[in-house]
């Protein structure tokens, strides 16, 4: 039997057993809460959440949970959470460290912009 997206979302959060577990389980849920028709899907050995395209991906490294946003520069940031790929001229990212806290209501606005970019874009 093939697990499912959200059971290997799971496994993967399970494995961490660090603060990157609490953290990608907070940015999860605030992604999952930020509207009905976003889905887990399991792309490139980890986590990626979608709605009318990918919103974006997640990615665990030792020192930074990070979440990669493919077209992150599109999208408005007023409270400037994207902290890195900032050169590039299509994706965007978010790097959590152990010490950073999360601005639920920003980061899920800016769940929400790519949401209506992908919406745009169709």
């Amino acid at each position: 039997m093939t697990e499912s997206p959200a059971q290997l979302i799971d496994a993967k959060i399970a494995a961490l057993g660090d603060w990157r577990a609490d953290t990608l389980t907070q940015l999860r849920q605030l992604i999952l809460a930020a509207d009905d028709g976003v889905i887990e899907t399991w792309k490139w050995d980890g986590p990626v959440w979608e709605c009318g395209g990918i919103l974006c991906t997640g990615e665990t490294y030792k020192a930074k949970v990070k979440l990669t946003f493919p077209h992150g520069a599109a999208l408005a940031d007023p409270k400037g959470l994207f902290n890195a790929s900032l050169e590039g001229k299509v994706r965007r990212a978010i790097d959590f460290g152990p010490q950073d806290k999360v601005d639920a209501a920003a980061f899920q606005a800016l769940i929400k912009a790519a949401m209506k970019f992908n919406g745009d874009k169709r």
